[in-house]
């Protein structure tokens, strides 16, 4: 399947892939204007679910995209996880942070993949400069200094060569790209068998289910369970040693490990897929003019749902790096942090996710018992409750100020803005590329920064709580007090953001934001 769009054997950037990862990369690049071709052996979506959880971030990207509506109706808040311990006993709650939202939306998401996956798919394929070529693989690969140049194979054995800039390869966890240019992947020492249940479920069905996601700690069978959107159920039941995965994923069998849940007569089975849930990451992410996101680049266990979202958080990080080496305005050296930081990103969030998976995982009833009573002696006797937020870590080196200062590497909050027409998120007032955000309470003074800003390519904006009158009479009023206690709490008065709405450095004063604008024009360049 191939699209009417023109043609011709050269491209600024071939993608290899059209999952999820490699469809924001593709429609990214094309609402930059970018002509490219993303590629895929297969010739539909896969139309069982996969991923589960999304949060807020991402959606802060489908949003700037212009996505965000359309995939709302496939999309339900996650409710709390509660973890049961071996007896049973409620031990702890994992929640996320409450409204006023600090990004805007609901911060932790379950939804439906296929349809959400198709939105992206049309969002790409809507840009004039993208080519979609389906049931097409990649069989051969070479590169030089001024590009890369790829053997294609489609379905009918036919084959071409086509040339691109670069290449970002974004097909999965045997990615053939990766294997190509010989990266190895680190193991970050997490191997498991589990098996996977989706379940339609029926009203009847869902009477008798939780009301709330939970992982049952229990050492006899680990087990998590999840919301999803709708009517849409899920079981990831961990494997016993001498059991099949392949003989698990029987219908039977998996009504049987169900049947403390379920009868088959409460729902209709969507899917049952045997994994060894793994820890990996690539040693690097980039081998010359080609780069690798998402599963191509690191696995991690599905204990906090952040698999698909770290792919994502790839792409959005790599994309805007790309366009502006592309267009002159920044030295190749930019790409570089790609890798940097996002493998130490993956690292310390999978060690966290590991940490958890290891704790639900043990199977020795003594020890289970220990993690209980340790567990419930954090929270003081009683279970406590963490958000899913603070276990997502910040970006710790890379395009950031060289010297620390407070929320460096933190996602920027996005407050909403009133106005004369209603309330705005901020992004869409501002736009979503590099900004200078001032709190308009300070008395840093925008007439001797504006040059330096414009320069640089920074849209600025100055943000006053709600009920101030503000020193500046072109200063935004936010709805609650998101952004205003943000910056309290960090005692800052300005923010440098990144693209991709990290923060590069804040500022206490008039002299520190002129530093680190001069320091953010260097590392530009």
């Amino acid at each position: 399947m191939t699209n009417d769009k023109a043609k011709s054997d050269h491209y600024t950037v071939l993608v290899v892939g059209f999952g999820p990862a490699g469809a924001i990369a593709a429609g990214l690049l094309g609402k930059l204007g970018h002509r490219t071709l993303v590629i895929d052996r297969l010739t539909d979506i896969y139309d069982k679910p996969r991923a589960i959880a999304v949060d807020h971030e991402i959606l802060r990207h489908l949003d700037n995209m212009g996505i965000a509506d359309e995939v709302m109706p496939h999309i339900a808040p996650f409710t709390a996880s509660q973890h049961f311990g071996a007896k049973g006993q409620l031990i702890r709650r994992i929640d996320m942070v409450p409204e006023p939202y600090p990004l805007g939306y609901t911060p932790s998401m379950v939804f439906t993949q296929p349809p959400v996956e198709a939105v992206m798919r049309r969002h790409a394929e809507g840009f004039d400069c993208v080519d979609v070529d389906l049931g097409v693989e990649l069989i051969g690969l070479t590169q030089n200094a001024d590009g890369v140049s790829a053997e294609l194979k489609s379905a009918d054995g036919r084959v071409r060569s086509v040339t691109a800039d670069y290449l970002i390869g974004c097909d999965g966890a045997s990615s053939t790209v990766r294997q190509i240019v010989d990266i190895r992947l680190e193991d970050l020492i997490f191997d498991e068998p589990w098996l996977v249940i989706d379940v339609r479920v029926n009203d009847a069905g869902i009477a008798k289910l939780p009301q709330t996601s939970a992982q049952f700690c229990d050492p006899s069978r680990p087990t998590s369970f999840v919301m999803g959107p709708k009517n849409h159920r899920r079981w990831e039941i961990m494997l016993l040693p001498g059991e099949n995965p392949r003989e698990m994923e029987k219908p039977e069998n998996v009504w049987t490990l169900l049947s403390p849940w379920l009868t088959p007569e409460d729902g209709t089975l969507w899917r049952a897929a045997a994994y060894r849930f793994h820890a990996l990451v690539a040693e690097k992410w980039r081998d010359g003019r080609v780069f690798i996101a998402g599963d191509a680049a690191h696995q991690q266990p599905p204990f906090i749902g952040q698999g698909m979202c770290q792919g994502l958080r790839d792409v959005t990080n790599l994309v805007w790096k790309l366009d502006r080496v592309i267009k002159g305005m920044s030295s190749d050296g930019l790409l570089e942090t790609y890798g940097v930081e996002r493998k130490r990103h993956v690292i310390e969030l999978t060690g966290k996710i590991k940490a958890i998976g290891e704790m639900i995982c043990i199977r020795d009833p003594a020890e289970a018992d220990a993690r209980d009573a340790r567990i419930l002696a954090d929270g003081g006797g009683s279970p406590r409750t963490i958000t899913r937020q603070e276990i997502v870590p910040p970006l710790q080196e890379g395009l950031l100020a060289g010297a620390p200062c407070p929320a460096r590497g933190t996602l920027f909050p996005q407050p909403e803005i009133r106005q004369a027409d209603g309330d705005w998120l901020l992004d869409k007032l501002t736009g979503a590329g590099w900004r200078l955000i001032v709190d308009g309470r300070g008395d840093i003074d925008m007439r001797d920064v504006a040059a330096a800003a414009a320069e640089i390519g920074l849209s600025v904006a100055t943000i006053v709580p709600p009920g101030s009158d503000g020193t500046s009479p072109d200063a935004l009023t936010e709805k609650d007090d998101v952004l205003s206690g943000w910056f309290d709490r960090h005692e800052t008065r300005a923010a440098l953001v990144r693209p991709d709405h990290y923060v590069f450095a804040t500022a206490r004063t008039q002299a520190e934001l002129v530093a680190e604008l001069g320091e953010l024009k260097r590392k530009l360049g």
